[in-house]
């Protein structure tokens, strides 16, 4: 049914009828179809500052995490607290509990950095340990190398790290320089692979003229299993007092340099083995 024109001439007796029904508990759809008016805007004006009855707000889903929230602040809970415990914003941490005082520090400053350190000191050491198990299944995946692979690994590891002739500058000398004891082995383990014998090796050690020269040729010469008295005399870096060193300390040894006598062919080799390696790599790649 609708009304004829001017039906909403008599406004005033049409929201006093809306009014009386909403007060009796209808809501806005059963005011539409008791007064038989389905202007929905002329509705909302006959009821405007009358309350919808309770039973028809929707349940807010939220109401019991503010009130929980409310009593963990009143408590002396951090927003960083209820966010965690609850699984809710920040956001709405602060929307719901910002009337209400805030808590006192439940530490001192002092207590707090000691909390922090201790924090970090933990989360540090489970990420050491879960890199140590990296590197541990990492380890065990390698497994035994048979002699073709140490000497491919050999040729590539001198080719990284040793010297290398110019074509305006020959030299052909196998001379291997590095800090890394692990490398210093590998290569070593190479050449014992080649068949060079240790009496045509020679050492040197090359380091910070402020740090511990006995110490680091000790350090070496136990590494690689020579007497002290056959290393050549030190190389001694100046020190830049305008520069900051990290590398010091008892686990600073400078570096091992490592030389062939009579390694002109050696040498040769290397440079045929790396081609063969690169060339093998560009077909690949083709």
């Amino acid at each position: 049914m609708t009304h004829a024109p001017g039906k909403y001439a008599d406004f005033e007796g049409l929201r006093e009828k809306a009014v009386a029904l909403r007060r009796q508990g209808l809501s806005l759809r059963q005011i539409r179809d008791e007064l038989k008016i389905h202007n929905n805007d002329l509705l909302n004006r006959l009821v405007k500052g009358e309350p919808p009855p309770a039973w028809t707000k929707r349940p807010n889903a939220k109401d019991d995490l503010r009130e929980r929230a409310r009593e963990l602040r009143l408590q002396g809970w951090t927003y960083d607290r209820i966010e965690a415990e609850l699984g809710c914003s920040r956001s709405s941490v602060s929307l719901w509990v910002r009337d209400l005082p805030k808590p006192e520090p439940r530490y001192t400053p002092e207590e707090q950095r000691a909390l922090m350190q201790e924090g970090l000191a933990r989360l540090r050491a489970a990420q050491n340990e879960e890199r140590e198990r990296t590197r541990e299944k990492a380890t065990e995946g390698v497994g035994a190398l048979v002699d073709r692979e140490l000497f491919l690994t050999g040729v590539a590891l001198y080719w990284a790290e040793g010297a290398k002739s110019k074509p305006y500058d020959r030299r052909e000398r196998a001379v291997f320089v590095n800090s890394d004891p692990g490398v210093i082995q590998v290569y070593l383990a190479w050449l014992d692979l080649l068949g060079v014998g240790r009496e045509r090796l020679g050492f040197r050690v090359l380091i910070h003229e402020s740090a511990d020269v006995d110490a680091a040729h000790r350090f070496w010469s136990g590494l690689v299993d020579a007497d002290p008295s056959v290393f050549a005399r030190p190389t001694l870096k100046r020190h830049n007092p305008k520069t900051v060193r990290k590398n010091t300390g008892e686990g600073y040894h400078g570096c091992l340099v490592v030389t062939v006598a009579r390694s002109a062919d050696l040498y040769n080799r290397i440079e045929g083995w790396w081609r063969g390696i690169v060339a093998h790599a560009q077909a690949r790649l083709r």
